[in-house]
């Protein structure tokens, strides 16, 4: 018998099924996917959640974007060079958008300044108003100009917050046109999207699958037995707690790799955290062999530093060291803060998120042990968002990743003169760390760049301005039969979604 989601709720199941039948027929050509939250906007330039970024992709398209392997490659950019000194050459592919009109220059160009624009509210809006000039010497060319050299453009032209839109289409009652493989074709509020393949992608034979039906199941637990039950195909942020059941079931398969993390940010405006003795003192009084373990079930490794994944060029052994729990530590910086005896705030996490919730319930634990007193805020998670990007808190539990796998994908996680994120601690001043990413962005050196970012992150260190937690083992998971996904490592894994296109069963 097929259960569907409707009817799953309706029962109120809070775990998975165990031993579930084989998976009933599917409708050919629908792959389903189940999200982690319905998203809460599709507007292409704005940071919404990873659920809105994977269906954003199968809608829209960048000039560059990542492949399976994680190595940059273009997309509406068939060829990208160095011209000048600050100057970048693209040169577009033979695409059009999903309203049958060709790819442009001109759309390139005002893409670029629409997301660059005095009231943009993009989420790479700064990196953008470092655009000096556009030149479109042809239908097929775009030559980008920076203020500075910037060795980082193609890599920003990747982010799934930079997609390329038809020109005049974000106009005030207008649906957004992008290049991507699916158009939109319905959607119910708050529970599913359906997109349908479109016939003229540019990308011959791609994407694989006609239909793809998008359905929020926003309890971890449904998700999982939607796909026992043969709901779904394929599942993003499979929990912890249900991961070994996966690995065991014959008829699924489980694909987790690390990059994601969690982390602590702080309101410095106002509030105790204004103080970053106050920030240093809970980032020493974390045991966060207790969260890999409450939260992921095992399936991570603490996070004492900054988040810089061991292996690549700009790792320190050392610093990613700082952290280390030394609750003598801090309670002395307590101490000299003029808060011996400890002090209450307020922590904000969310409850739809079993991770989130977890973290939160151990910080609050191990703050206790030192004197703090910490009164949980959990609301779901486009009211977590909200408040985030609002500041309206006094800390509070991240889980993210960085924007690309450079250092510099840390930028906005860690620069305070950013415009604001939910994911980037508010009201701390970081000028100097600001100058240095832009110094590391104009260096093309790499040995340079490695001395310029060990400079900054001794200095986001002690500033406190995301404390690290734990890297997790992030998961999607699906039916045997599904081929083409790939989950990418590191901090590209929540662009993922980019492989649906390849995606298919069989």
């Amino acid at each position: 018998m097929r259960i569907s989601r409707r009817a799953i709720l309706a029962a109120g199941l809070a775990t998975p099924f165990v031993g579930a039948t084989a998976r009933a027929a599917r409708q050919p050509g629908v792959l389903t996917f189940g999200l982690s939250s319905y998203p809460p906007s599709l507007a292409p330039w704005n940071n919404t959640g990873t659920a809105a970024v994977t269906v954003k992709l199968q809608l829209y398209r960048g000039l560059t974007s990542y492949g399976p392997d994680g190595a940059l490659r273009g997309e509406l950019a068939a060829s990208w060079a160095r011209e000048g000194e600050a100057g970048w050459r693209f040169t577009l592919r033979d695409a059009e958008f999903q309203n049958g009109a060709k790819v442009t220059a001109a759309d390139v160009k005002w893409t670029l300044e629409q997301v660059a624009g005095e009231k943009s509210t993009a989420y790479l809006k700064t990196e953008f108003q470092n655009v000096a000039r556009i030149d479109t010497p042809d239908a097929r060319t775009v030559v980008v100009v920076m203020k500075q050299p910037n060795v980082m453009l193609p890599e920003l032209l990747a982010s799934p917050h930079m997609p390329i839109i038809a020109k005049g289409t974000m106009e005030a009652g207008m649906t957004p046109v992008g290049a991507g493989p699916y158009t939109l074709k319905a959607q119910e509020r708050g529970v599913s999207l359906d997109l349908e393949a479109y016939p003229k992608y540019y990308k011959p034979g791609l994407p694989k699958i006609k239909t793809l039906r998008f359905v929020a199941y926003a309890d971890e637990n449904l998700r999982v037995a939607a796909l026992q039950a043969g709901d779904i195909d394929l599942i993003e942020y499979v929990p912890w707690q249900s991961m070994a059941a996966i690995e065991a079931d014959p008829k699924l398969k489980l694909d987790a790799v690390n990059g994601p993390f969690m982390a602590l940010s702080f309101n410095g405006a106002q509030g105790p955290f204004k103080d970053k003795r106050l920030r240093q003192a809970v980032a020493y009084a974390i045991k966060r062999d207790e969260i890999v373990n409450a939260a992921f079930f095992g399936r991570g490794n603490p996070l004492e530093g900054l988040p810089v994944l061991p292996g690549g060029p700009f790792y320190d052994a050392k610093r990613a060291k700082h952290w280390s729990y030394d609750p003598d530590r801090a309670k002395a910086l307590l101490k000299e803060a003029g808060m011996a005896g400890g002090f209450s705030t307020t922590l904000l996490s969310t409850a739809q998120y079993g991770m989130h919730k977890s973290t939160a319930e151990v910080v609050q634990q191990n703050l206790a042990a030192i004197g703090i007193q910490v009164q949980l805020n959990l609301p779901d998670w486009a009211t977590r968002v909200n408040l985030g990007n609002r500041g309206q808190y006094e800390f509070c539990v991240q889980g993210t990743t960085a924007d690309n796998g450079d250092f510099d994908g840390l930028s906005s996680l860690l620069d305070g003169e950013l415009p604001p994120n939910n994911a980037r601690s508010v009201g701390i001043p970081t000028p100097e760390i600001h100058r240095l990413f832009a110094q590391g962005r104009a260096e093309f050196d790499q040995a340079k760049r490695q001395a310029i970012y060990a400079r900054l992150s001794d200095l986001a260190l002690d500033e406190g301005i995301m404390v690290g937690l734990a890297w997790r083992a992030q998961g999607y998971a699906m039916t045997k039969d599904v081929k083409g996904f790939a989950n990418l490592a590191g901090a590209l894994n929540f662009f993922s979604g980019t492989s649906l296109e390849d995606t298919y069963y069989g």
